[in-house]
Order: C-alpha cells, then sequence, then structure tokens
C-alpha cells in the first residue's frame, strides 16, 4: 500500500511538471501565432494547425523524460534525495517569448511612431499593449524561472509562491477579458446574439 502510495505522488508530480511545460509551450504558440499576425504573414493555418499541436502538447514531453531519468538516478544516488532542478527549468520556452515579446513591442512601436499624428497618447498605448501581453506571454515566468522551491527561502519564497499562484490562477481570466470580453468584435457580436435571442422570446 505504501508504495501504491509513492508511485501516485510521483506520477502526480510528473505530471504537474508536464502541465506547467505545456503552460509554458502555449504561451509560446501565442507569442508565434501572435507575432506572425503582427508582421503580416501570409500562411494556410491549416498547415500551421498541427504543429501548434505538436509545439504546445508534445514538446514538454523532451523536457519531462530526461528530467523524471535525472530524478530517478538522483534519488538512488542519495536514497530519496530531492532533485534540486525542476522540468520548467531545462526549457528555453520562457526566454524564446521574452525574445518574441521584445520583438513585437518593436513592432507596435514602430506602427504607433508612424501613426503618430493619429495617436497623440502613442506612448500610453505602448503601455497598454505591453502590459497587456505580459500575461498572454506569460512573462512573469522569466522572473521565477530559475528560482526554484529548493532555492528561495524567507520572504523571497513566499513573494514568489504568492506572484506565481495568483499570476497563474487569473491568466486565463485576464486573457479572456483583455482578448475576448472587452474585444470590440466580440462584444458587437454577443450584442447581435442578445437581440436575436429576445426577438426569438
Amino acid at each position: 500500500l505504501l508504495w501504491q502510495a509513492a508511485l501516485g505522488c510521483r506520477a502526480a508530480q510528473v505530471l504537474m511538471q508536464y502541465c506547467i511545460l505545456a503552460n509554458h509551450y502555449w504561451f509560446l504558440v501565442e507569442a508565434v501565432y501572435l507575432y506572425k499576425l503582427l508582421i503580416g504573414a501570409v500562411f494556410s493555418e491549416k498547415n500551421y494547425y498541427r504543429l501548434y499541436l505538436y509545439l504546445g502538447w508534445g514538446t514538454p514531453v523532451v523536457f519531462v523524460v530526461p528530467w523524471v531519468a535525472a530524478k530517478y538516478l538522483k534519488e538512488n544516488a542519495e536514497r530519496g534525495g530531492a532533485c534540486a532542478l525542476c522540468a520548467p527549468a531545462l526549457s528555453p520556452s520562457p526566454q524564446i517569448n521574452l525574445l518574441i515579446f521584445m520583438r513585437i513591442l518593436k513592432v507596435i512601436l514602430a506602427k504607433l511612431r508612424a501613426n503618430q499624428k493619429g495617436y497623440a497618447d502613442y506612448k500610453l498605448r505602448l503601455a497598454k499593449a505591453t502590459l497587456t501581453l505580459i500575461p498572454l506571454f506569460g512573462i512573469h515566468e522569466v522572473v521565477f524561472i530559475f528560482a526554484t522551491d529548493e532555492q528561495t527561502t524567507g520572504i523571497l519564497r513566499y513573494i514568489k509562491v504568492f506572484f506565481t499562484l495568483f499570476l497563474n490562477s487569473f491568466q486565463g481570466f485576464l486573457v479572456a477579458v483583455l482578448y475576448c470580453f472587452a474585444n470590440k468584435e466580440v462584444k458587437s457580436e454577443m450584442k447581435k446574439k442578445w437581440q436575436l435571442w429576445k426577438l426569438d422570446h
């Protein structure tokens, strides 16, 4: 019974690491997709859909499998010693997201400057775009990617846990509000549906 509990605990830990990495790689998919839209790249969605799926769900396996092997070998060598490195720390996705994020900001800045006469508040618009893209791309993950639970102590650990849990918990909600419910097209469609529903009833 004890070995079953230990096996279940390890399986849950592996699944958690996989889910964290899948979250990171779906941020990367969003970043690549938005960048392609922003630079006006002409591409067929059918050609990229499968690639996005492999990137979002498949790539985490490439990092989780070596992590599991390293953890297993370390635990055997140290008789239950914890592996200091977590699977997400092996992944370069937050750093790639940061590079794409900076490139997108550069494109947005160039477009806002080109239309500066039309938008007198272009600096404010750039700041708004920056703050909006941070949760979408998971840029906050870069700050704590190397500060694992084993390496952080005291007040720094509490700060890390608070920001990680808060941002990860509300990230989906924030993205839904900014990119769906606050979107003019979505609001217009919802208004049409509401009016049609009222007419039918």
